[in-house]
């Protein structure tokens, strides 16, 4: 079926996940499949060494932990505003920038959308959050700038912004019935996005809407964030973290840093790398730590123990309860255990943070809580059950409201019209 290009493509480019939905001029927004019946699909590319072929989304991780040889990328939303960017690194016997891979994963969802809709996009209003980087006004410029450059690259002719949590507003906007004001509340996996919106059936026709944002803010902490965090505290320790060496000095933590990041992974790999993370041998007091670091790295299984710790922090959101890190593949028998009272404990302060930044954007808006309707949640993170605990406890009172997580965005995108 062919469909007229009179509308708007929402992209909604995230740190874990993408999504994508198509809005005529005259319609509702859909989303669009991107694997099989499934409307999101992880942010990930993976190089296949063996067939030298290029794989995404669920089928890059499942390359990638299958043990096929290859280089798995994720989170390249992070590297926006950093210079690691433009570096390049050599794949599949070409040498190959971030930027350019950014792009090959936007062509992707650029083809996956022209074959829903029998025809291709021109037209593409792409989300952002509210700081690609906290504090630094350059680099978030820089960041937008190189975001655009590869929808453009990915052969995008006219391509806009818009704040992920506008977007987000824009589709709750749809299914309210009356006028309200609403704090936004985006988590993703890489920032947390807040604004204060007024929302109503009798606002939707209006093509400017500036009046209506009260205040936005953000802060560089999402998922991946927690992710990282939960690692450090509950299996780096594992690996030699926190270790004390023969002169009672901690093991350099760096490395351990890197391991339990996304975006940064990859770059242990090297040999380069590998010979500075063997000369740390005698920085260890308990060899047999060492040793376990030192197969984790050879055998390449940082984004394996990355993609069990985040399994593990849903489950255990959800469940609230007990879950097993499995890191038997490492060595037999080994595992690490991540509680509720974990959760509590070591995202807490990442957690005020958020919340800290939510409140600051009612503030910004000149509202007293009272006036606020609901706080309405959307990005993957927002669920996470000690993220809602800690909203309700700052804003008691106010009706918590679940939106899509995955899709909120992107079809809000789509309504967007520039």
């Amino acid at each position: 079926m062919t469909l007229s290009l009179q509308g708007t493509l929402g992209i909604d480019f995230g740190t874990s996940n993408s999504a994508m939905a198509w809005a005529p001029l005259d319609g509702p927004a859909r989303l669009i499949a991107l694997e099989g019946e499934s409307v999101s699909m992880p942010t990930a590319v993976f190089y296949n060494s063996e067939e030298l072929s290029t794989h995404f989304g669920r089928d890059a991780l499942a390359q990638y932990l299958n043990g096929t040889e290859g280089r798995l990328m994720r989170s390249l939303k992070s590297l926006l505003g950093s210079s690691l960017l433009f570096e390049t690194t050599r794949i599949n016997h070409r040498q190959i920038s971030f930027q350019d891979i950014v792009a090959t994963f936007l062509a992707t969802l650029r083809e996956r959308a022209t074959q829903a809709l029998g025809t291709q996009p021109r037209r593409v209003v792409m989300g952002r959050p509210v700081h690609f980087v906290d504090g630094d006004p350059v680099r978030d410029a820089l960041a937008q700038q190189s975001l655009l450059q590869a929808a453009q690259a990915a052969g995008f002719d006219e391509v806009s912004f818009q704040l992920e949590p506008i977007a987000a507003a824009l589709d709750y906007e749809r299914r309210l019935t009356r006028e309200s004001t609403v704090l936004v509340a985006d988590m993703g996996g890489g920032t947390s996005d807040f604004s204060v919106v007024r929302l109503g059936p009798g606002r939707m026709a209006q093509a400017d809407r500036t009046q209506d944002v009260l205040a936005s803010t953000g802060v560089h902490i999402g998922g991946t964030d927690f992710d990282q965090k939960l690692s450090l505290e509950k299996v780096m320790p594992l690996l030699g973290y926190r270790q004390l060496g023969p002169l009672e000095r901690v093991v350099p933590s760096r490395i351990f840093f890197d391991l339990s990041t996304w975006h940064l992974i990859n770059w242990l790999y090297p040999q380069r790398a590998l010979s500075q993370a063997r000369a740390l041998r005698s920085n260890f007091a308990d060899p047999h730590l060492h040793q376990r670091l030192m197969s984790v790295l050879t055998q390449r299984h940082g984004h394996r123990i990355a993609n069990e710790v985040e399994q593990a922090k849903i489950d255990c959101s959800q469940a609230n309860g007990d879950t097993a890190v499995d890191l038997s593949y490492v060595e037999a028998g080994l595992s690490a255990q991540i509680g509720g009272a974990d959760m509590r404990e070591h995202l807490a302060a990442l957690l005020a943070r958020t919340v800290a930044c939510a409140r600051e954007c009612v503030q910004r808006a000149g509202l007293r809580d009272g006036a606020i309707d609901a706080i309405y949640l959307t990005g993957g993170s927002s669920a996470l059950r000690p993220f809602q605990q800690a909203l309700q406890a700052e804003f008691a009172g106010v009706a918590v409201v679940e939106g899509d997580l995955f899709g909120g965005v992107a079809s809000g995108l789509a309504y967007s019209r520039g």
